[in-house]
């Protein structure tokens, strides 16, 4: 199974559509995220979060009826470094294979730098743009926290604007049990 074959079918005939529009214009981009577990997501939000921040969360979640969410985050495990993400599990497009993160081949080599300038243009500048000429939310193009690999298909920074924390806690159990 495909990376690509994990995401929302809508979603995913756009990102293909998106891989053939920067490939055309001579920018690889090669998928390297898709769909991703709630204990995963849960990972990535405490790797730049104190002790403090991570307890209160796991408090909040566990007394406004998410407790699977809270449990995600606690089988996370400690991790540190960089922050990456703002969204705790379940609060990502990740989590409902509406999103997709991909990194810029340059020579055949992963490439990170949102500086580095190939043919006049960044690679992740030009798949930004693709992405929104597509109808496609960019990472690379939010104001404030930045995430150059990151598209996803809604417009909405999360799915909280359209279920309860309760409900997005029971969808996400139904789809990630632990058990």
């Amino acid at each position: 199974m495909s990376l690509l074959d994990s995401l929302l079918p809508a979603f995913k005939d756009k990102v293909v559509q998106l891989l053939a529009n920067c490939a055309a214009l001579g920018y690889e981009m090669r998928p390297n995220e898709g769909l991703r577990s709630p204990v995963k997501q849960g990972l990535y939000w405490r790797q730049s979060r104190t002790k403090a921040q991570i307890d209160e969360k796991i408090e909040y979640l566990q007394a406004h009826g998410a407790p699977f969410l809270a449990d995600c985050i606690i089988k996370a495990g400690p991790h540190d470094g960089p922050e990456i993400t703002k969204s705790i599990p379940g609060m990502s497009w990740h989590q409902w294979g509406e999103a997709i993160d991909c990194v810029w081949i340059v020579n055949g080599h992963e490439e990170w730098s949102t500086s580095k300038v190939v043919n006049g243009h960044n690679g992740y500048v030009v798949y930004a743009n693709e992405a929104k000429k597509l109808g496609l939310t960019a990472g690379g193009l939010w104001t404030s926290f930045k995430d150059w690999p990151h598209v996803q298909f809604h417009s909405a920074p999360s799915p909280a604007g359209n279920y309860s924390l309760q409900q997005i806690n029971d969808i996400m159990k139904q789809r990630f049990s632990l058990t």
